[in-house]
């Protein structure tokens, strides 16, 4: 079955109008072409029947001759007496539908018929019949023994039925453009960008469509309500910390005064990171952006601090609609965590017709199949899969990196590097 809307809707509206033309056609030739041949073809046969008579009661081949001569014009025959022996099958073509009623009608009424062409010559039946003074042939029009509109019939059904149906397509398309305009802009809003739409159609397509308006309004003042909220959260916590840290640098140093200095530094990061995860991917609009460049330069930011990372990308010059900001921070949490739970990491990057995948590999200890699910949400710390004392994260990097995946209309998914035998992070972005 097709798989789209236009499609099924195109196979719903030919079946009826295919199927309903089939079945006119077969009971109008079947019932009506069919019966009506019969009934034609048998008032001829009767005609050869009363000209055979007049034959067989001749005394002579002359008086047969002048009584045949005498009513062939009136019956509209051609006939010839004798004649060669004609001997053969009967003929007609595979099309001929009327032909083989005429055949087995004739064949039915006249026992003396020997044979019937129907191909000789398509606008006349050819017979051939036996009498007492040997062979006659006998030819009348085709148009006494089959109508003559039939398939001017089934013809003007057929164009216009191909008519109709191109009317109607053009109509469905009409209809079906509006469910296309709201699939792009929903499609486009779960990937993080706003087409201008206004609701058309019919009612039920524009209640759908300020039905998704609405949403759409909804989830925006939400997300800049959160944003909004959380900044100024951190703004407001900003302020006794610094006050903390002013108040502690002012104290003879000690190893409590580390302890809380270092709480204090503590408490910033995770301000920084759980603001990052607020805002996800509002730091920038998108723009036609290089992944291959852009992941080089990453890389090669990595390796200038010593990082020992393999890069794997096609050549430079393809360019996809990405937030090269946003990307660039999932890319760089990505490589962090790979170079903060191993010693060497692993960059590929694949593009395909419709997406895209960033593959991060590591040989760390990797996370285990039934914890990846959970490692994706914020706030989650893995403690037997990922070595808490390798690093100081809060949680929220995978979470940040899948945010950002599922507002690109994206995802990020987890699994186990084949090379480097520890966590490999997938990112794939469509566009």
């Amino acid at each position: 079955m097709p798989r789209g809307l236009y499609g099924r809707a195109a196979l719903i509206l030919l079946v009826p109008i295919i199927t309903l033309q089939v079945v006119v056609s077969v009971v109008f030739i079947q019932r009506h072409y069919e019966d009506v041949t019969q009934q034609m073809t048998r008032s001829l046969a009767l005609e050869l029947i009363f000209l055979l008579e007049e034959v067989e009661t001749s005394e002579n081949l002359i008086e047969a001759t002048a009584r045949i001569a005498r009513l062939s014009r009136p019956l509209e025959l051609n006939v010839d007496l004798p004649v060669a022996t004609n001997e053969g099958p009967d003929l007609h073509t595979f099309f001929d539908v009327s032909g083989r009623v005429v055949i087995r009608t004739v064949r039915e009424r006249v026992d003396a018929v020997t044979r019937v062409d129907l191909v000789q010559d398509w606008r006349h039946v050819q017979m051939w019949i036996d009498t007492k003074y040997g062979p006659m042939s006998v030819s009348a029009s085709r148009g006494r023994v089959a109508a003559s509109n039939p398939h001017q019939f089934l013809v003007l059904m057929i164009f216009v039925g191909l008519i109709m149906t191109v009317v109607a397509f053009l109509f469905l398309r009409n209809q079906l453009r509006p469910i296309r305009r709201l699939s792009r802009a929903a499609e486009a809003f779960g990937k993080g960008r706003v087409e201008p739409y206004r609701p058309s159609g019919a009612l039920e397509v524009r209640s759908a469509g300020n039905a998704f308006i609405d949403m759409r309004g909804r989830i925006e003042r939400q997300i800049e309500q959160r944003t909004m909220m959380l900044s100024g959260v951190s703004h407001d916590l900003r302020t006794p910390l610094t006050r903390l840290k002013l108040g502690l640098s002012m104290q003879d140093p000690s190893s409590d005064v580390d302890a809380m200095s270092q709480d204090v530094q503590d408490m910033e990061h995770l301000l920084d990171e759980f603001l990052a995860f607020s805002r996800g991917d509002a730091l920038d609009d998108l723009i036609e952006t290089d992944p291959v460049i852009l992941l080089r330069e990453l890389v090669e930011t990595f390796r200038r601090s010593g990082g020992e990372i393999e890069l794997e990308t096609p050549e430079p010059g393809q360019t996809v609609m990405l937030r090269p900001m946003a990307i660039s921070r999932v890319i760089e949490n990505l490589i962090g965590n790979a170079l903060r739970y191993g010693t060497r990491a692993r960059v590929k990057l694949n593009i395909g017709n419709r997406a895209m995948r960033i593959m991060v590999g590591d040989d760390g200890p990797g996370i285990d199949e039934s914890q990846r699910e959970q490692a994706l949400r914020p706030f989650v710390r893995l403690d037997s899969a990922r070595n808490q004392n390798e690093g100081s994260g809060v949680g929220l990097g995978l979470a940040i990196a899948n945010d950002i995946a599922r507002k690109h209309g994206g995802s990020l998914q987890l699994g186990t590097s084949k090379t480097l035998g520890g966590l490999k992070v997938s990112l794939i972005l469509p566009y």
